[in-house]
């Protein structure tokens, strides 16, 4: 096969990559490849390469593009992915919180019940204690087998606990006497009050019971005016039992938070909470035994007002107490037997 240029024929004779022209042809050729660039701008003009330029741009663009929206694709893909586990970790947990809600509503109530037969039981044995307790063989009992200062420690720690777990809403509200946590620690007190009625009960408890006196002072302190009467009548009515001991009367009556103690007990408003008050307030101011200290020191002004306020109480014990109580005022040398008060 030959190669035609201006008329002459080539063959494969030629040696390769030369090509053998005629002048003239050459010349020809020069010239149309000089009007070819004279002409060529003039029929492609600025914009037209303009906007050749703007489709490669775009072109390249497009190619970016595409390769980012794949990026943006695998991304997607990937995030979409990473969604479903952490919904259904999220789902798990959630199945997890209410499980474990289930539980722990499971576990409160099946503590509550525990709490409420733990309550029932010791408000039931120590009301069968306050009912022994009355007996005086009974106390004396207890003491030689030993095991009286465990049940003191723990009646201590009981009544604290109830005390300190009221906050200022609940000691507000009207006390349940029918409830099982009050009737524990109102038999509670009713023991110790029985075991300080008898002789040998309150030598014991001032020799031997410390804490347990130091703990009803203080939480004859904490509670508020009006609030558990009843458990406050039980506990003062201890304490004058056990002031009625010379150690024990000693040892109270060296406590300096015990006339405002007393003071603040008579601001109470409830009757018998005053009455024996004032009875323990008898004993102490009374007795030969009571340190010189509170017998010379002056008496608060507010105490004997309020005591003679008293004096006009329409309950008639209260009434008489309270007019005993200041000629004693009157007289502190004057010294006047005490009887145990027991419950």
């Amino acid at each position: 096969m030959a190669t035609t240029l201006g008329g002459k024929a080539m063959g494969r004779g030629a040696k390769d990559g030369f090509v053998r022209v005629r002048k003239r042809d050459l010349e020809k050729l020069t010239t149309e490849v000089m009007q070819l660039r004279e002409f060529l701008p003039k029929v492609l003009n600025g914009d037209l390469i303009e906007t050749l330029h703007k489709a490669r741009a775009a072109e390249t663009m497009k190619e970016r593009m595409g390769q980012e929206q794949e990026q943006l694709r695998q991304e997607c893909l990937h995030l979409g992915s990473r969604l479903d586990a952490v919904q259904s970790e999220c789902q798990k947990e959630r199945e997890e919180k209410l499980l474990l809600r289930e539980q722990l509503w499971q576990s409160a109530t099946e503590l509550q019940q525990q709490a409420d037969f733990c309550s029932a039981l010791g408000a039931s044995a120590c009301s069968l204690l306050w009912s022994c307790s009355t007996r005086e063989d009974t106390v004396t009992q207890w003491l030689s087998d030993g095991k009286l200062q465990c049940f003191l420690t723990v009646a201590a720690q009981t009544l604290e606990s109830f005390v300190s777990s009221l906050d200022e809403e609940v000691k507000a509200e009207p006390e349940d006497h029918s409830s099982q946590e009050h009737l524990f620690v109102l038999a509670l007190a009713g023991v110790v009050t029985n075991i300080a009625a008898v002789t040998c009960g309150r030598d014991f408890l001032s020799r031997s019971a410390h804490v347990l006196l130091d703990t009803l002072m203080k939480l004859l302190e904490l509670m508020k005016p009006g609030v558990f009467p009843q458990l406050k009548v039980l506990m003062l009515m201890a304490l004058y039992n056990v002031s009625i001991n010379v150690k024990g009367l000693k040892y109270i009556s060296e406590n300096p938070g015990l006339l405002p103690l007393i003071g603040t007990l008579l601001d109470d408003g409830d009757w018998e909470v005053c009455l024996h008050s004032l009875r323990l307030l008898q004993s102490v101011i009374l007795d030969e035994e009571v340190p010189l200290l509170l017998v010379s020191s002056p008496l608060d002004p507010g105490l004997l007002a309020r005591i003679n306020q008293l004096t006009s109480s329409p309950q008639p014990s209260l009434k008489l107490t309270a007019k005993q109580t200041l000629e004693d005022l009157q007289a502190l040398q004057q010294g006047r037997g005490c009887k145990p008060a027991g419950f």
